[in-house]
């Protein structure tokens, strides 16, 4: 049954907001996954805070044809069987989600994303994209190398305190 035009207004409005909002896209083929796949890719998304969309690729040109910041970008690898993965909180989330995935279900490829700039990442970028840490684990190990100094003197310190404290207790014994 065809979608009629008010319903394709309403999508593409989902998807300018999706857009704008979205701080990554990746995009992958998911040809040959089950519905009960898909599922399942939904609830990792979802606990990952990312939002995956099945929509038929023109509607995504059309909705990306509408924000200016996405006006000139690329849309050739658009075709085929592609679901979106929009991350609005973390630019690593919606790639990793999608890679994890197709690393347990070969049927799931990825295929591209964008950032939100407006560029088009390739294959590639998406897979480098995924590898990354998440951006609570790059702040925590940006935090644990600021306070490495305060930790070694905090250390030195504290072993030269031991050592006098154990030269008064050997002194007094004797």
């Amino acid at each position: 049954m065809a979608i009629t035009r008010d319903k394709k207004q309403a999508l593409v409005a989902q998807m300018n907001t999706a857009f704008t909002d979205a701080k990554a896209v990746a995009f992958a083929r998911y040809a040959g996954l089950t519905v009960a796949n898909v599922q399942e890719l939904r609830k990792n998304a979802r606990e990952a805070g990312v939002t995956i969309v099945v929509i038929k690729n023109r509607l995504v040109r059309v909705a990306m044809g509408e924000i200016k910041t996405y006006k000139d970008t690329d849309t050739s690898a658009l075709e085929g069987q592609l679901l979106y993965a929009f991350s609005n909180e973390d630019e690593v989330a919606a790639a990793k989600v999608l890679n994890d995935f197709a690393k347990t279900h070969p049927s799931l490829q990825l295929a591209g994303g964008f950032s939100n700039e407006g560029a088009f990442l390739a294959e590639d970028d998406v897979k480098a994209l995924a590898g990354l840490a998440s951006k609570e684990q790059l702040i925590a190990e940006v935090v644990a190398q600021l306070l490495s100094p305060v930790h070694d003197v905090t250390n030195a310190l504290s072993g030269n305190l031991h050592a006098l404290l154990d030269g008064v207790e050997a002194k007094a014994a004797a």
